[in-house]
């Protein structure tokens, strides 16, 4: 696979930026945007030549949130766990989990390469960068999916940059081995320490999950990734002891919080609390509205200046029937689900799959500016609006770089022409 060209001058001219009314010229060299200029005033560009035409240039996406190794492995499933978990009032959401356990006893190694290449062949097609993928860690799977997406991580390193999370989806007090497994899952060459404290069975099992998770974050120097508080239960409260935690071990900004579904049904006086929390923590809320009936508060959240991200969790799961990797059909349906149809709601959704990510991700200088790393697409439509309308492709992905064949991600993802 050769889907990227080595480092290179590239121009992007006729540009349209996110709030700008002029076109511009963007300027890259050896990976960095070095200048951002008036259409036409840069002079002959030298090297490779990409036109916009009034396209809307803006950064690359990035997905916070993706269970990588198990990608369209709804089929041998079933949809029994599908059903819990998006029933009404998710009130099943942990039988959904136990249930979906089984697919692990029978994965195959090679299988789960083949399924995540053709996954992230589609992030890069779609004009993803950046992923923070999840493999499971437990008694099932072992350190089955770490070692495979290490694999894949380094096959794709230079297209799509991924993050390895150690992730024990079905717990840490009640999988016994479950935290030894993590531990050898961080030697192999996991990036991120993963959790899920809400799956135990008491509060003080969760917070012995949640300090066992911060134990290896601190041993390894890693960051945090935990889903929590994932089900219709206004008693769970893992986002506010994770956060406390965070703050208690100077992990700030480190650790970003999944799902936080729960969050739905706090009261008022308690989501204001919990605001101040985040806050201090530094802590970043992913959201998936799209794969479950509850969510968190987005829109509080994002007024009260927490940084908030919208992943797209699942391809093809027990959890999620569709998805292929493509953030702007996230924001999408984010715009619908949360009711950001104003432009404001439209550019805030957007934020969430592009610059919110990245800063929840502590992906450095995810940002169009002269002196950061070169990742963005060139759309064919001028607008956000239109870009969110038809979710499609961008004319051209510009990853870590380097231009991205989109045509050989788009045959490798196996994305219908």
């Amino acid at each position: 696979m050769n889907p990227a060209v080595p480092f290179g001058r590239i121009t992007v001219i006729n540009a349209l930026l996110r709030g700008g009314a002029d076109r511009v010229d963007i300027e890259i060299d050896g990976g960095i945007v070095t200048g951002i200029v008036p259409a036409g005033s840069s002079g002959p560009p030298d090297g490779t030549v990409i036109d916009a035409d009034g396209g809307l240039v803006t950064e690359s996406f990035v997905n916070a949130h993706l269970h990588l190794d198990k990608v369209f492995t709804l089929e041998q499933l079933g949809e029994a766990a599908l059903e819990q978990y998006q029933g009404e009032g998710m009130g099943q959401a942990s039988r959904a989990i136990d249930a979906a356990a089984e697919v692990k006893r029978s994965q195959d190694a090679d299988r789960m390469l083949e399924l995540a290449r053709r996954s992230l062949a589609m992030a890069a097609h779609y004009g993803t960068t950046h992923v923070r993928a999840l493999a499971d860690v437990d008694t099932k799977a072992g350190t089955r999916g770490v070692e495979v997406l290490c694999v894949v991580r380094d096959e794709f390193a230079g297209i799509v940059d991924v993050q390895v999370v150690a992730f024990p989806q079905d717990g840490i007090v009640r999988e016994h081995g479950a935290l030894d497994l993590m531990r050898s899952a961080m030697e192999i060459g996991a990036d991120v320490v993963g959790g899920i404290p809400w799956i135990e069975h008491t509060d003080a099992a969760m917070a012995e999950h949640i300090r066992g998770a911060f134990d290896l974050a601190v041993e390894f120097d890693a960051d945090v990734s935990m889903l929590l508080d994932d089900a219709g239960d206004p008693g769970l409260r893992t986002l506010e002891t994770m956060a406390l935690e965070a703050i208690a071990r100077g992990w700030h900004g480190r650790a970003l919080a999944h799902h936080c579904r729960a969050m739905h049904l706090y009261s008022d006086p308690y989501f204001e609390r919990l605001v101040h929390v985040l806050r201090e923590a530094g802590v970043s809320v992913v959201s998936d509205p799209h794969t479950g009936p509850l969510h968190a508060r987005v829109g509080a959240l994002l007024d009260a200046g927490v940084n908030v991200i919208l992943g797209q969790d699942d391809i093809s799961d027990a959890y999620y029937a569709f998805g292929r990797n493509n953030m702007t059909e996230v924001a999408f349906l984010g715009c619908h689900m949360l009711w950001m149809m104003t432009a404001a709601g439209q550019e805030r959704m957007y934020d969430a799959v592009t610059m919110n990510a990245a800063a929840g991700m502590n992906v450095a200088g995810h940002r169009i500016a002269v002196g950061n790393p070169a990742n963005l697409v060139v759309h064919e439509s001028a607008t956000i609006t239109d870009v969110l309308r038809f979710h499609a492709a961008p004319r051209v992905v510009v990853g870590h770089g380097r231009l991205v064949d989109s045509a050989a991600m788009r045959q490798a993802g196996g994305v219908p022409d």
